[in-house]
């Protein structure tokens, strides 16, 4: 056995199903041993795609994603993916090839210090020197990926390193690091805490975020929420944690959040902020709305609490845990009329459209296509404004919502929602783009073909890079810089090339029809809407 075929072996031993990647003369004894194993490969057509597609596969599935490109313009182009990944503590194991180990830091052909590179946005990182080392290190970069707060680990591998002969194979059982430890269990004595204030509180709500959804608490949030009647709010990154249409969910937060979510954060006596950043993006005056507010921060993560706002309460641990703990302790709780007020504030505060009936209606359309789609559904929203229109309109039954919330990665969803639908074979899953976004990986239709992966696609088309021209609108009064994309490519030719269905609405007086033409069967279908170049979100 030689270290290729060890890294090949761990990965078998992790029930690891598909590897996404692009080889390269450095990784080509992993992708030759990978030939002996069962584990399907996926050969995407650019290097970021790859870390997307296994971030989507990991999102989908509760597993890590794995991808394999080789060193120098491979590693790094795989950089992009891996910071997608760290912002939204998605786990992945990212593997790399490298020249040589006795010609490191001599700047041979292809040669990137990729460990150096990614230190600030990996868990961690390893530079393998002896491939007697690959079991250990394959084991620890599989734990310390999917425990704690998750994200991305990468593991770098000289050529040499992957030809060399190990001695015996051993893949450990369990392990026992001594830096790493992270925090399960929540303190019981701050967990009694945080039911006294809430029994005491009068206008309290919860503040979920993506750390919920993923380890898994969205359930036990529901039922505790359910079971006191607490209010509950989400960040980007955490709808989804509750259906759209519960009773007791009030949207999203955030400089572009529902009106009357901000302001139940402004009015609540106490928040509890749960697998959250207290980010700009979702609180954009932490100081501000904190004041006169009993704060209450849980996260897996001991960095993340006191850093933008300091709590009251501080908790640390996984969400699940923590409120499977609090579903357990009774106390007495009425907050029917704050919950009355916030119902008045929703129907008064709810954002009036007037779309121009010329063109499709983004928000009308995004509202259709979610009550079409299959309950357990994966909305899979890309970045810019068709990103804001998803989170504002899109309505969540028993399915999945992704995107690129910490990052704001463009390009992100078409390769995400191919990874989620490996991970997730039965299930429907649907990109939503614009015009902008779907250039930047609209590479990887061939690899949907290629591999038959029917993933359904939208692009929102205005010919525009229609957030930042928003942003010029209001900041430089009309002036616009470089956001005018014009209107190429043909994307009935595109689909034509790549022997994709196409389908366009330029309106909405046939949305019914054609949404259900979409979404008929599950083959990957193109489908372009022509939006207003001037809507706003």
């Amino acid at each position: 056995m030689i270290g290729a075929d060890a890294i090949v072996k761990c990965l078998e031993l992790e029930n690891v199903e598909y590897v996404f990647g692009y080889p390269g003369v450095a990784i080509c004894p992993f992708y030759n041993s990978i030939l002996s194993s069962k584990i399907k490969t996926v050969l995407i057509r650019t290097e970021q795609n790859a870390a997307h597609a296994a971030s989507g596969l990991a999102r989908v599935s509760d597993k890590v994603g794995v991808c394999a490109v080789t060193s120098g313009p491979g590693a790094t182009n795989v950089i992009t993916g891996i910071a997608t990944a760290f912002a939204d503590s998605i786990p992945l194991v990212v593997i790399t090839g490298q020249v040589n180990s006795e010609l490191l830091g001599s700047d041979v052909f292809q040669e990137a210090d990729i460990t150096g590179a990614v230190e600030s946005f990996v868990k961690y990182s390893y530079l393998v020197r002896n491939a007697n080392d690959i079991p250990r290190i394959m084991k620890e970069a599989f734990h310390i990926a999917n425990t704690g707060r998750k994200g991305p680990v990468l593991i770098d591998v000289p050529i040499d390193v992957q030809n060399a002969e190990i001695k015996k194979f051993s893949y450990p059982d369990s392990l026992s690091m001594r830096t790493y430890k992270p925090t399960v269990k929540g303190n019981m004595v701050q967990i009694r805490k945080v039911a006294d204030k809430l029994s005491k509180a009068k206008r309290p709500i919860i503040c979920a975020g993506g750390g919920v959804l993923l380890s898994g608490a969205e359930n036990s949030l529901r039922k505790f929420a359910d079971k006191h009647g607490i209010p509950v709010v989400t960040t980007m990154m955490g709808i989804g944690v509750m259906p759209t249409k519960d009773p007791l969910y009030f949207g999203m937060v955030g400089n572009n959040g529902k009106p009357y979510a901000n302001r139940a954060m402004n009015e609540a006596d106490l928040i509890v902020m749960v697998g959250a950043r207290v980010a700009d993006r979702a609180i954009s005056q932490p100081d501000f709305v904190m004041e006169n507010t009993v704060l209450i921060h849980i996260d897996v993560d001991p960095a993340e609490i006191g850093k933008n706002a300091q709590p009251s309460i501080p908790l640390v641990g996984d969400a699940k845990h923590i409120f499977d703990d609090l579903l357990s302790i009774d106390f007495e709780s009425d907050y029917k009329e704050w919950i009355n007020n916030l119902r008045i504030y929703r129907q008064k505060m709810e954002p009036q459209r007037k779309p121009n009936p010329k063109y499709v209606d983004p928000a009308g359309f995004i509202t259709t296509l979610s009550e079409k789609m299959k309950d357990n559904g994966v909305y899979v929203a890309d970045v810019g404004q068709n990103q804001i229109w998803s989170c504002a309109y899109h309505v969540v039954k028993k399915g999945k919502f992704f995107t690129s919330g910490g990052m704001g990665t463009m390009g992100y969803s078409i390769p995400a929602a191919m990874g989620a639908k490996l991970g997730a074979k039965n299930r429907q899953v649907i990109a939503v783009c614009g015009d902008g976004s779907f250039q930047m990986s609209m590479m990887e239709l061939a690899t949907i073909k290629q591999h038959d992966v029917p993933v359904k696609i939208v692009v929102l088309r205005n010919n525009y890079l229609g957030m930042v021209r928003e942003y010029q609108h209001y900041k430089y009064n009309d002036k616009y810089s470089v956001v005018d994309i014009g209107t190429y490519p043909d994307l009935s030719m595109i689909s034509k090339a790549y022997d994709i269905k196409y389908l366009k609405l330029s309106n909405m007086k046939k949305a019914d029809e054609v949404i259900d033409e979409f979404l008929k069967g599950d083959e990957t279908v193109l489908l372009e809407c022509i939006i207003d170049p001037y809507d706003l979100v």
